[in-house]
């Protein structure tokens, strides 16, 4: 093949991403388009919160939302106030002013705003009361407040957390490699992903077939990005090492690329078969996340095998610069901290993996500690919104449940005795009759708590329980505080049913990788071991450290499907190397000098990684701060004592055993004697 046939090539894929992704790139932008937030539209059909949203459909000819404006004087409202408070011109139908039974200090009025965007109506509200009176505090809270806030918090996900996420990794790849241009070109392999990722999500949203939400769009971008830059570090760290070997450029790229594409196509499909498993959810939001997250990562590998090897190969040794690997040049990679590393892990196998498992251990000890039942849903909020303040108002006057009623639906025969089990129930402030039709009875049971608060989903689950056992009156409850109670409960059945799924698929996919039994036996115990201590340092930080209310019961099923499908990429890439050394220097060897060969790359790229999670941070919501924190962690303790200690340590102290029952646990191997290596592990 002639230079200019070579070169053309890749020059072609080149072109053809920067098209791609130029057309792509914009819907990154628009996915807020097809983004939905909420959570009764998230619930199975099953749920008795859904059954109950289906039913009023017979009693409301639109869906409406509660906004509450809530005012309060510490010294007394005034004439003005209520003047002021009753002539404003508001955006949907409101109630009267009603002022609040225990004292004569607030006043709230209730406005009914379009279900389907709330979020015009709440600036409205916020604007039509924006000027009060000297000394009167005026703040828009209820569901609809809860909704617009949310939204706007959200508001920074295709703005702030990319800058942050392209910065964090563009300020590590030029310490790790001291390259200006190597970041450049790595980097834009991780937007054109995203662009084709964002297009694909944007298509697969509007046309129904994926529930998108802010909290797995904010994911889908750290997922790209992070993936992207990973598989990047494996693929240039591999070329980087052929170019020190083979003069031409084009045969070091072939090289470097068949020996990494198993690796990395191995990595991309365990992350992709487990966010898949995300599918296996009763909750719609985390059936969305699992397509969304798996169509990122299928970009991010396809950039990485294609788009990246082609522009690397045009580049050459100039995409080094100024630090061009020299044909002939001496590895540094076999020499420094990680020689040092293989050498204490070859000096004392098990004492070293006996050390490193009490560490962990210790860890999960803390793991009950986590409070991960559910947190009302003002405090999903790490910032001051006005729907927690105003709620915070409202609690103080009024009861808490005001405005934002839980409904009871029943027969309408059975209309007094549900009424009387409702106003019966311990929580419920008073309950009435609210309208009948198609033979059912609405009752609205306003609670005393705060309609968000986990007093308040208690109160509903004894006011089901009351008005379950009316015979006949086929009772359901629903309404806001019932639909958080159910999408609590969905997501700890889901915790129970989707970790083992997806321990037996990345068991079978390291299976398939490994040719062996014994390797990804070992390989799941250790990042299901870190994952237990990952959580448990979670739950001390979380508690005495940040002081968080709390965290949903999603938090640790996301967590563990993230750490389980990130966590062993790791441990593929430092195997896939050991069993391609193992077949030419025997076990003990191939084990050491894997992780000699592999241990800067794959530190680089755990810590790229828990930086682009780490991004997630800067959205103000409760869920992805606590779920950047765990990924962080739990990826950088995957990367620095998992993989860099208590793997290579189990490798060298069980020997070739560890291939079982591949021909590579047969004595007489290259490099292996034919009896069993003696570990030196006192």
């Amino acid at each position: 093949m002639t230079s200019r046939a070579r070169w053309l090539l890749p020059a072609l894929i080149a072109v053809a991403w920067l098209a791609l992704g130029g057309f792509g790139g914009p819907y990154a932008g628009k996915l807020s388009e097809v983004s939905v937030n909420d959570n009764t539209a998230f619930l199975p059909s099953s749920a008795e919160a859904t059954e109950v949203a289906t039913l009023l459909k017979a009693f409301e000819t639109s869906r409406q939302v509660p906004a509450i404006v809530i005012a309060e004087r510490d010294s007394g409202l005034t004439d003005a106030d209520r003047q002021y408070l009753g002539g404003a011109e508001l955006p949907g139908e409101a109630s009267p002013l009603i002022p609040s039974q225990q004292d004569d200090k607030a006043a709230q009025r209730i406005v009914l705003l379009d279900g389907a965007e709330p979020a015009p109506g709440v600036e409205e509200l916020r604007e039509a009361f924006a000027s009060p009176p000297e000394g009167l505090t005026v703040l828009v809270t209820g569901p609809a407040a809860q909704i617009a806030d949310l939204k706007e918090a959200f508001g920074g996900i295709d703005g702030i957390l990319l800058l942050v996420a392209a910065a964090v990794v563009a300020v590590i790849l030029v310490l790790v490699y001291r390259s200006p241009l190597l970041p450049v070109i790595v980097l834009l392999s991780g937007v054109f992903a995203l662009g084709v990722a964002s297009l694909a999500v944007y298509l697969l949203a509007d046309a129904g077939a994926v529930d998108l939400n802010g909290q797995s769009q904010g994911i889908l971008f750290i997922l790209v990005f992070g993936a992207a830059t990973d598989y990047a570090l494996l693929l240039v760290s591999r070329f980087r090492e052929e170019l020190r070997d083979t003069e031409d450029k084009y045969a070091a790229m072939r090289t470097a690329w068949k020996a990494t594409i198993e690796p990395i196509a191995a990595s991309a499909g365990t992350v992709v078969l487990g966010v898949l498993c995300l599918l296996f959810s009763d909750l719609n939001s985390n059936k969305g996340l699992g397509p969304v997250a798996a169509t990122g990562i299928a970009a991010a590998f396809l950039a990485s095998v294609t788009f990246l090897p082609a522009v690397l190969v045009l580049f050459g040794r100039a995409a080094f610069w100024p630090r061009r690997p020299a044909h002939g040049s001496p590895h540094p990679e076999t020499s420094g901290l990680w020689g040092k590393v293989a050498g204490l892990v070859g000096a004392k196998p098990r004492a070293t993996w006996v050390i490193t498992v009490l560490v962990l251990l210790a860890g999960v000890a803390f793991v009950p500690q986590l409070k991960a039942s559910g947190t009302a849903q003002s405090d999903i909020f790490l910032t001051e919104v006005d729907s927690v303040a105003g709620q915070e108002v409202l609690s103080r006057h009024f009861p808490g449940g005001s405005g934002s009623p839980t409904v009871v639906l029943a027969r309408e025969s059975s209309a007094d005795a549900v009424l009387a089990a409702t106003s019966g129930v311990d929580g419920v402030s008073n309950a009435q009759v609210a309208g009948a039709a198609q033979g059912l009875v609405r009752i609205n049971a306003t609670l005393a708590d705060p309609a968000d608060s986990e007093a308040a989903t208690a109160t509903v689950q004894r006011l089901r329980d009351a008005v379950h056992a009316v015979d006949g009156a086929e009772a359901k409850v629903g309404g806001p505080t019932a639909t958080q109670l159910d999408t609590q409960n969905t997501s700890a059945r889901d915790r129970l049913v989707i970790i083992p799924i997806v321990l037996l698929v990345v068991f079978l996919v390291l299976v398939l990788l490994l040719r062996s039994l014994v390797a990804p036996l070992l390989l799941m115990a250790t990042v299901v071991l870190s994952f237990g201590a990952t959580m448990g340092v979670s739950a001390l930080l979380f508690n005495h450290v940040f002081g968080f209310p709390g965290a949903d019961p999603v938090v640790p099923l996301f967590g563990f499907v993230f750490l389980v499908a990130l966590g062993i990429d790791y441990n593929i890439f430092l195997m896939t190397r050991v069993r391609e050394e193992t077949a030419r220097l025997g076990t003990r060897e191939g084990m050491l000098k894997g992780l000699t060969i592999t241990g800067g790359v794959i530190t680089s790229a755990g810590v790229v990684l828990a930086a682009t999670f780490s991004a997630l941070a800067v959205l103000p919501i409760l869920f992805l701060a606590q779920l950047a924190f765990i990924v962080a962690f739990g990826v950088l303790l995957d990367t620095l004592i998992v993989r860099s200690l208590l793997v290579p340590a189990l490798g060298v102290d069980i020997g070739r055993k560890i291939w079982w029952p591949s021909k590579l646990a047969k004595p007489g191997r290259a490099g292996e004697p034919e009896r069993e290596l003696e570990s030196s592990a006192s």
